[in-house]
């Protein structure tokens, strides 16, 4: 039986035994390194945000040296700053204009990995996805309230709200982590947004998308036109309505259906 820290996609699809040899690295993060594994490493990180691979529960294990040195990179602080400048230019084509603006054109963010950055989680548990995300310590986490803006995202934030937009913040997080949330996003640097949505013990009963989808379906019977959803999770895109447009942030660590 092949565990969750031996999972290996190459070996599941092919049928093949491990060829590779395991080493530690000095935060503890174990590792597998073989002949073209830079490679296949960054072939499944990007065809996870392509959303060509789904719903696996854990990074396959000789790639979680690899995720974790990208999510700490340079690289993944200029992927991010790329998706703002993209949503920057977006905005631009939109017709919502302060001075001209109704109060009903609406954008909505995801929190984590999306505002709030929950790399230090990560780096002080040493996983960076090899193993299934433990709820209870991750939660515990959040309720301190301690994570750090993500990088370029305020800028964004601000920018959206200045230009008239009422932003909606939907996040899977439980409701009991409300006052955390509010005060760790106002740590951050993020304030007057229009609303923060948490989910009670209703929407804990659906799936995160099916959760997400229902409340652009609640924005749109009140009114609103959502301009665009922004995430770091394919839950935040999918289902009906669809958004108008998506932007995608980077996150090979976790899949949250």
């Amino acid at each position: 039986m092949v565990s969750a820290r031996d999972w290996n996609i190459l070996n599941q699809f092919k049928g093949l035994k491990p060829t590779t040899t395991t080493t530690t690295s000095q935060n503890g993060v174990a590792s597998l390194k073989g002949p073209n594994l830079n490679g296949y490493c960054e072939s499944w990180r990007v065809n996870v945000e392509l959303h060509n691979i789904r719903d696996f529960t854990v990074v396959p294990q000789e790639c979680v040296w690899f995720v974790q040195n990208y999510m700490t990179s340079s690289q993944y602080d200029d992927d991010v700053e790329r998706a703002v400048d993209a949503a920057i230019l977006y905005l631009g084509k939109t017709c919502c204009e302060k001075k001209e603006c109704d109060g009903m054109d609406a954008w909505i963010f995801d929190i984590d990995d999306t505002l709030l950055s929950t790399i230090p989680y990560h780096k002080s548990n040493g996983c960076f996805g090899g193993e299934q995300l433990n709820t209870t310590k991750f939660e515990e986490w959040q309720s301190w309230g301690k994570a750090p803006a993500v990088p370029n995202m305020v800028k964004l934030f601000h920018e959206i709200r200045e230009r008239g937009f009422k932003i909606f913040l939907v996040s899977s997080r439980k409701e009991y982590l409300r006052s955390a949330t509010v005060e760790n996003l106002i740590e951050a640097g993020y304030h007057s947004w229009s609303n923060l949505l948490l989910r009670g013990e209703e929407e804990e009963k659906k799936s995160v998308t099916q959760y997400k989808a229902d409340v652009r379906t609640w924005l749109g019977s009140l009114g609103y036109r959502v301009w665009g959803v922004m995430g770091a999770q394919w839950n935040s895109f999918a289902g009906c309505p669809v958004p108008k447009r998506t932007f995608k942030l980077p996150n090979s660590i976790y899949y949250i259906a």
